[in-house]
């Protein structure tokens, strides 16, 4: 299973925005460049946090904020912002009643994954921005 990298984008972004809020205006085209991706990508993936209320984007080249502190941010924030999917399985939905397999997978599976899901929700909660940010001044 791969999920796609808009929450690890969405992390790098904030973790910019946090370590360079100080030194230089944080603009779309700055962040890009860190990531090295389209700045449309960027734009899009802060207009979702700046929804989410993570963030503030002043106009222009005024850059972005957290509009909360990294200790109030945790993973699961930023997943949610960023990822459309509301449940981490895509269980297929017709399989074959007349098979004994298909009239009886949902009901074994469907309770397992709602746990797994709860799992890493529960592992995503428990990181703030803070964290990473701490590991990230510790690397550099």
């Amino acid at each position: 299973m791969q999920f796609s990298s808009r929450l690890t984008i969405a992390t790098h972004i904030l973790l910019c925005i946090e370590n360079f809020k100080d030194s230089c205006k944080v603009t779309s085209n700055f962040l890009a460049g860190s990531i090295n991706t389209n700045p449309v990508i960027v734009r899009n993936i802060l207009g979702q946090l700046s929804s989410a209320g993570i963030v503030e984007i002043k106009a222009g080249v005024g850059g972005a904020f957290l509009a909360r502190s990294s200790n109030e941010i945790t993973l699961l924030d930023i997943f949610k912002a960023v990822e459309k999917e509301e449940s981490l399985f895509h269980f297929h939905e017709n399989p074959n009643l007349q098979c004994p397999i298909g009239r009886n997978v949902h009901s074994v599976m469907d309770e397992k994954l709602e746990k797994i899901q709860y799992a890493m929700e529960n592992e995503m909660d428990n990181i703030t921005l803070e964290q990473l940010v701490k590991e990230i001044k510790e690397k550099i």
